[in-house]
C-alpha cells in the first residue's frame, strides 16, 4: 500500500468503519483506507457489549451524546433493515427501589422528553409487573424505544460496505507513527510499511490518547480502562426478563450498576460491572499489561477519582469477585434470581477519558490538528450513534483535507 492515500481511518470499530463509509458516500472518488491492528473488525468496545440500541434517555440535552444518539439510532435501524440485520425494540424498564431514587426517576423522564424520546411512561409498583412480571420496585419509567442488535455483525457489514464503495479495510495494520510531511501525513505501520495521506481520522478507542500523542500530545487527560464482566441468566431463569431492566443511575457516574438485557439472541445478560483494568485489551480478571498498568496507576486522575468514589468502587470489586454479592444486588430488582442462576458470559473494557483532576469526561470529544482529526472520547452510546458520528467526522474530514 506504499504510495498516496486521501484519508486513512485508524481503527476498525464501528465509529471508524462508519466514518469511512460516510466519507465514501460523500466523496466516491476518494482513496480511503481503514487501518485495524486486530485480525477482525469490531474486536474491542464495538463487539464486546450487550448490543443495546440506546434511546438517548440519560444524556444532557443539546450534548453531542444526546443529539447523535437520537440521530444514530434512527440511522442504525434503517441500516439494519437495508442489510437484513436483525434488531428489535425490546423496551427498557428503569426501576426505582429506594425512595430517594423516585425524584431522580422523574428527572430522568424530563431529560428523556427534552431529548425527543417518545412514549415515556411513569409507572407505580403494581404497573411495573404489567411490563416485567418478575420485577419489584417502588416505581418505574418505561422507555419503549430502547432496542437490541448484534453490533459485531453491524461491524462486519460496514466493512463490506466500505470495500463495496471502493475503500480498503486493512487488518493486522497497526499504526506506530504519524509524522507531518509538508501538507500531508506520513503513516508508518508496525513492520515498516509507510505511505502518505492527505489526512488522518483517528478512531482508536482504547488507544486514542496514545494515537493522539503521535501528533498533538496527550495533554492532561488520559484513557483509563474499566473492565466490565457480564453474567448471564441460565435458561431456566431467563424467562424472568422480557426486555431490559435497569436501575436508576447514580448521580455523577457513567456506570449503570446491575442491569438485565434480553439480547437479540434471547440470552439475558446481567451487568456489566465496572472495575479498573490493568490491561486495556485484556479481558480476564487477572489480565495485566505492564505499560497499561503503569499508565493507569501512575496517572494522578485515577487516584483522585478513586478517592472520591471509594465506596462505589469497592462495591463494584466485591460484586466482581463474590457471586453471592452480585446475586443479592440482582434480587433488589428480580427477587427470584439465585446465585445458581448466574453464569459467566463475556467481558468488555470501556475506554473512559479521565481528567488529571479525576473528572470523568462525559461527552464525545473530537480534537482537530494539522492533517488529523482525533476522536478522543467516544463512550456509550457510541455504538448506537456510530453512523451519525461517522457523518460528522466525514464532513469535517472532507472540508479540512480538501477532498473536493
Amino acid at each position: 500500500m506504499s504510495g498516496r492515500v486521501d484519508v486513512a481511518v485508524i481503527g476498525g470499530g464501528l465509529v471508524g468503519l462508519a466514518t469511512a463509509c460516510r466519507l465514501l458516500e460523500r466523496r466516491p472518488d476518494a482513496k480511503v483506507v481503514v487501518l485495524e491492528k486486530e485480525q477482525e473488525v469490531a474486536s474491542h468496545q464495538s463487539g464486546r457489549n450487550s448490543g443495546v440500541l440506546h434511546s438517548g434517555l440519560y444524556y444532557a440535552p443539546r450534548s453531542w451524546r444526546a443529539l447523535l444518539c437520537r440521530q444514530g439510532k434512527e440511522q442504525m435501524e434503517a441500516f439494519a433493515d437495508e442489510h437484513a440485520i436483525a434488531w428489535r425494540r425490546a423496551g427498557k424498564l428503569v426501576v426505582a427501589v429506594e425512595p430517594d431514587e423516585i425524584p431522580r426517576l422523574r428527572d430522568l423522564r424530563a431529560r428523556g422528553e427534552a431529548n425527543g424520546l417518545r412514549g415515556l411512561r411513569e409507572l407505580g409498583a403494581e404497573e411495573l409487573r404489567e411490563i416485567e412480571p418478575a420485577v419489584t420496585g417502588l416505581a418505574g419509567l418505561h422507555v419503549p424505544e430502547t432496542g437490541v442488535i448484534d453490533f459485531r455483525k453491524v461491524g462486519r457489514v460496514l466493512a463490506d460496505e466500505v470495500r463495496r464503495r471502493g475503500g480498503d479495510v486493512r487488518l493486522g495494520a497497526e499504526v506506530v507513527d504519524l509524522a507531518a510531511r509538508d501538507a500531508a501525513r506520513l503513516v508508518r505501520l508496525r513492520g515498516g510499511e509507510e505511505f502518505l495521506v492527505r489526512g488522518v481520522v483517528a478512531c482508536a478507542g482504547l488507544q486514542s490518547d496514545r494515537v493522539a500523542a503521535m501528533t498533538e500530545g496527550r495533554g492532561d487527560r488520559r484513557i483509563v480502562p474499566f473492565r466490565g464482566d457480564y453474567m448471564r441468566l441460565r435458561p431456566a431463569a431467563a424467562s424472568l426478563v422480557r426486555g431490559l431492566v435497569y436501575p436508576v443511575p447514580a448521580p455523577g457516574l457513567p456506570f449503570l450498576g446491575v442491569h438485565f438485557t434480553r439480547r437479540i439472541d434471547d440470552e439475558v445478560w446481567v451487568g456489566p460491572n465496572a472495575v479498573l483494568s490493568l490491561a486495556r485489551e485484556g479481558y480476564g480478571r487477572m489480565s495485566v499489561d505492564l505499560r497499561d498498568a503503569l499508565d493507569a496507576v501512575g496517572f494522578a486522575g485515577s487516584w483522585r477519582l478513586a478517592s472520591r468514589q471509594l465506596r462505589v468502587g469497592a462495591g463494584e470489586v466485591w460484586r466482581d469477585v463474590w457471586r453471592p454479592a452480585l446475586a443479592r444486588e440482582c434480587r433488589r430488582y428480580l427477587p427470584a434470581v439465585s446465585e445458581d442462576d448466574l453464569e459467566p458470559a463475556s467481558s468488555g473494557i470501556r475506554a473512559q477519558l479521565l481528567g488529571a483532576d479525576g473528572s470523568l469526561v462525559d461527552d464525545f470529544v473530537m480534537q482537530e490538528g494539522p492533517g488529523v482529526l482525533h476522536v478522543r472520547n467516544a463512550p456509550s452510546p457510541a455504538a448506537t450513534a456510530s453512523l451519525a458520528i461517522g457523518a460528522v467526522l466525514a464532513d469535517r474530514a472532507a472540508e479540512r483535507f480538501e477532498l473536493g
